[in-house]
């Protein structure tokens, strides 16, 4: 196995929202590859459900972490989001519910909530360090 380093995002399925994500997630993890679970609208689904939807999310999410041993994982939600159409200040609502619903899966990572504006620029909403994670 190689020495490259993984992170993971989840993420919209809106592809305007991938790129500045990902690219986020690589710099300021100071990881090679960001592993990407995506839903729409899943800041959303993370803070409001379906629970089933949730479930399925979580399960990537552990794949991820588990195989490719990511040290941090990006909770992301976007401007003119389809699928969770709310306003800018209740999806920064629902990526800190998300955030905080995450660190409670047990993860070892450092847990951050990203917001991307309608300049598709990331903003950072929460970041929570895994206390046994340094960074």
């Amino acid at each position: 196995m190689s020495n490259d380093l993984f992170g993971t995002a989840i993420n919209c399925i809106d592809g305007r929202a991938q790129r500045p994500v990902a690219e986020w997630v690589a710099a300021n993890g100071a990881v090679t590859y960001v592993d990407m679970v995506t839903e729409p609208g899943a800041d959303g689904v993370l803070a409001q459900g379906p629970s089933e939807r949730l479930a399925q999310m979580r399960q990537a999410v552990a794949i991820s972490v588990n195989a490719h041993h990511s040290q941090i994982l990006a909770i992301a939600g976007h401007f003119g989001c389809a699928a969770h159409a709310v306003s800018d200040e209740d999806h920064k609502a629902s990526i800190r519910t998300a955030a905080a619903l995450i660190t409670e899966w047990g993860l070892p990572v450092r847990v951050v909530g990203l917001w991307v504006n309608e300049n598709w620029q990331v903003e950072v909403i929460t970041d929570i360090p895994h206390p046994s994670l340094r960074f």
